[in-house]
């Protein structure tokens, strides 16, 4: 019963009739005050599309966001009532969106947002002291990534348009081919974006699947020879996204 009124709730809210039980003191007054609650929610919800996605609707321009960010709520409004889990599946709505057809790197853009929103939110977890690594055996170690470090390959040069347009921006020219971008919390609190090598992609993920670093290395070398993983290691533990040792 809950159910089924939350349903046809849900359905009155992207467009259907009335849902049973909605009153008013003047009966009258019903259909349009329901249409302003409606208008007052598809508002609310297409904001926080702008707040989540603010790159994505300079590529597109206002207008043209707000007819879209409408369409996307029509077909995938909230799951729960935490906002910030809302949008997962907005870089696929933007692949099949017919508009955008001409653009398909729209859809890499909007998940490196979504990604950065995430690592934004992650669960914290204290930095990795850099001198625990001293009488450590490299061969044997196991690093902990923060919660917030995610690495999102890319079938387009997603990052680079996505560094066109933030604050201070210097219009270089667009690479060719897919990138592969490195998102994380520094402990500035910042959400850097980064495009990194192949190498340091594999490294990053053989640590995240609990690989020794001699293992997450021996990977990186199989997609990049001679691929040296200091210099991003140094850059991780600056970052404070190295959480934890185990030997």
């Amino acid at each position: 019963m809950h159910a089924d009124l939350l349903s046809r709730f849900q359905d009155a809210l992207a467009g259907a009739g009335l849902p049973p039980g909605v009153t008013a003191r003047e009966p009258s007054e019903i259909q349009r005050r329901f249409s302003v609650y409606r208008n007052n929610v598809a508002v609310s919800l297409s904001d926080a599309l702008t707040r989540r996605f603010p790159v994505i609707r300079q590529l597109v321009g206002d207008d043209f966001f707000r007819v879209m960010a409408r369409a996307y709520i029509a077909e995938a409004p909230p799951r729960t009532p935490v906002l910030a889990e809302w949008g997962d599946d907005f870089p696929d709505f933007l692949e099949g969106f017919p508009a955008l057809s001409d653009w398909p790197y729209m859809a890499d853009v909007a998940r490196i947002e979504f990604a950065r929103g995430l690592a934004y939110h992650a669960a914290d977890a204290p930095p990795l002291n850099p001198s625990a690594l001293a009488a450590a055996d490299f061969e044997g170690l196991v690093l902990h990534l923060h919660p917030s470090v995610i690495v999102l390959r890319l079938s387009h040069p997603a990052v680079a348009i996505w560094a066109r347009h933030q604050p201070q921006a210097q219009h270089l020219p667009l690479p060719s081919g897919p990138q592969i971008a490195l998102i994380l919390r520094d402990a500035s609190l910042a959400v850097p974006v980064e495009a990194i090598s192949r190498g340091d992609a594999a490294l990053i993920e053989g640590l995240a699947e609990g690989r020794t670093l001699a293992s997450a290395a021996h990977k990186a070398r199989r997609v990049q020879p001679h691929h040296d993983p200091q210099p991003r290691l140094v850059s991780l533990i600056r970052a404070g996204a190295l959480a934890g040792i185990r030997e």
